[in-house]
């Protein structure tokens, strides 16, 4: 997928120097460049990459319409004005996207720029990837058997309790001159310290499962309000917040009824009431795609991906949890083609068939990086496997306990109403 995807644009006006006149037509952002665009001619008149900004200002023009500045490394300073839906939207957004643009430039990015990219990185980069996202929806499964372990606690405490209700039931159905009837009082004093320190204990973990944290956008409600913050993914659910690391609002994981994926940097989420308006907020991120494939795990019943973002599924692989040993099968034969060129019609060229057949696309140092990571996937698969197996052997083991209690509870229903 390029990098290069349209995240929003905007009504605006751009002032031309030359012409001493302001110039209506649209403001559009890409997560590496900005251009605008006219809407009588439709021609380019601004088109600058983001890492040649170097400010980016909010001022007045003629001290009266409010206006966004941009100033290039080579001093060529850009206007624009009737911002809409207003000034503040289209600066926040701008801004955090060249601040992240920024941020993410390093040595390595510098180095796949100065030189062509060979196969062997393009394959560790994907294997990479690939491992990332394995290594998530590991901890997305991990947290899911938490949740299982916790449910089979609990009915193994709800079983208990139906055992003290029972021993209380037959005191009230035993004659008054039974001698034995103060004993059936009596109750194990551990046994409620238990379960709380175990309940504690499950959901310290699930609250402290942090997958992701990324800075973020942020509006509700309107999109002409909006306030920069972060979101953080958790295996228990989805937490946003202000830039004062000010909490705004907890989602719980069953309290996301959708999720909306807008373009590829944006999202809204959505918890619906009846009676009380819905709680929904806009996200907007340069780092969202690396948010959704986890999402998409979490919540794969409940998220949406609209038309302006199909292409970030239909580029992207299919969820490694669907997978099992396919990841470790396609990557091995993908390896297996890289160090062995096969004939082609490069003969074509005069290059001798021998000489061809001899020269690997993948350098030795690229191959062995590409088989550790190759390893971990395959202990990843088979770790995932066996949590797959243990969480099926305790889903039948909890559908068997519901069983018993349901049965249980609708004789102890019974006893009562002939008490009654």
């Amino acid at each position: 997928m390029s990098r290069d995807i349209c995240v929003h644009t905007w009504p605006c006006s751009y002032y031309l120097e030359l012409e001493k006149q302001w110039v209506p037509g649209k403001l559009s952002l890409t997560s590496l460049s900005l251009k605008f665009m006219t809407d009588k001619t439709r021609e380019i008149l601004v088109n600058f990459p983001l890492s040649s900004i170097i400010e980016i200002k909010k001022e007045a023009s003629y001290f009266i319409f409010s206006s966004i500045t941009i100033l290039e490394k080579d001093h060529n300073k850009h206007w624009f004005s009737s911002l809409q839906p207003s000034r503040n939207v289209v600066f926040s957004i701008i801004e955090h996207f060249w601040r992240e643009m920024l941020l993410s430039q390093s040595g390595s990015a510098v180095e796949e720029s100065s030189s062509p990219m060979t196969k062997g990185k393009e394959l560790t980069g994907l294997m990479a990837c690939t491992q990332k996202r394995l290594e998530d929806t590991a901890r997305v499964l991990h947290h899911q058997g938490e949740q299982l372990d916790s449910i089979s606690r609990g009915l193994d405490k709800m079983e208990s309790d139906l055992d003290v209700a029972d021993r209380l039931l037959t005191e009230l159905e035993s004659p008054s001159w039974w001698p034995f009837s103060f004993k059936l009082w009596k109750m194990p004093s551990e046994t409620k310290p238990k379960w709380d320190a175990s309940m504690a204990s499950s959901k310290a973990l699930g609250k402290e499962g942090i997958v992701i944290k990324i800075p973020a956008v942020i509006s509700q409600k309107t999109e002409s309000h909006v306030k920069p913050g972060r979101l953080t993914v958790f295996v228990s659910g989805l937490e946003i917040h202000n830039s004062y690391s000010l909490l705004m609002h907890r989602f719980e994981r069953e309290e996301v009824d959708d999720i909306k994926v807008h373009t590829p940097y944006e999202i809204s989420i959505r918890q619906r009431f009846i009676g009380k308006p819905d709680i929904a907020y806009r996200l907007i991120s340069a780092k969202m795609p690396e948010v959704i494939p986890i999402l998409e795990v979490q919540f794969s019943k409940k998220i949406e991906f609209l038309e302006d973002a199909l292409m970030l599924r239909s580029t992207r692989t299919s969820p490694l949890a669907e997978k099992g040993y396919s990841v470790w099968h396609a990557a091995s034969g993908l390896l297996d083609r890289a160090m062995h060129c096969e004939p082609s019609s490069g003969n074509q060229e005069g290059r001798p068939l021998q000489l061809q057949m001899s020269e690997p696309l993948i350098s030795e140092g690229d191959s062995q990086e590409l088989r550790q990571i190759l390893r971990k996937l395959k202990d990843l698969a088979l770790d995932a496997e066996s949590e797959l197996e243990r969480q099926d052997e305790a889903l039948d083991g909890i559908t068997a306990a519901v069983d018993r209690t349901t049965l249980t509870i609708d004789k102890h229903n019974r006893r009562v109403k002939k008490l009654t």
